[in-house]
C-alpha cells in the first residue's frame, strides 16, 4: 500500500468554504466509485482555516499522475466534480510546476 499526503488552498472567503464542505458531506456516488476504482483505498480531507490536507492510501500499482487523469474520464460526473471544486480552490504557493494538489514530504512516521 502506499501513502500521499497533498495540500491545496480553498479561496479566502467564508461563503465559498462553507460550500465546499456541504459539497463534502454528500459527495456525488459516481465520483466516490471512480476513485475507488483507479486504486485510491481511502482517502480523508482535513481543513484549517483554508488550507487543506488530503491523506490518500492506494494500491501499490497506483500513480497519481497516471491515474488521477482516468478517474476524470471514466464518468462525465468526475470532470464535473473536479471542474466544480476547482472552483473553490487555489494553489499552495509551494506547489511545484503542473501541481495542482502540492505532494507533502514525510518528515516522521510512528511504526
Amino acid at each position: 500500500m502506499k501513502s500521499f499526503a497533498m495540500t491545496l488552498l480553498l479561496k479566502d472567503d467564508p461563503e465559498t468554504i462553507e460550500k465546499y464542505k456541504e459539497y463534502h458531506r454528500h459527495v456525488w456516488p459516481e465520483v466516490e466509485r471512480s476513485i475507488k476504482a483507479i486504486g485510491v483505498i481511502s482517502m480523508q480531507i482535513f481543513l484549517l482555516g483554508r488550507r487543506m490536507f488530503m491523506y490518500m492510501e492506494t494500491a501499490d500499482d497506483f500513480e497519481a499522475e497516471r491515474d488521477f487523469p482516468k478517474y476524470l474520464e471514466m464518468d462525465p460526473r468526475c470532470k464535473e466534480w473536479d471542474e466544480l471544486m476547482c472552483t473553490f480552490q487555489e494553489k499552495v504557493p509551494e506547489a511545484g510546476e503542473g501541481e495542482w494538489w502540492a505532494k507533502m514530504a514525510r518528515v516522521y512516521n510512528l511504526m
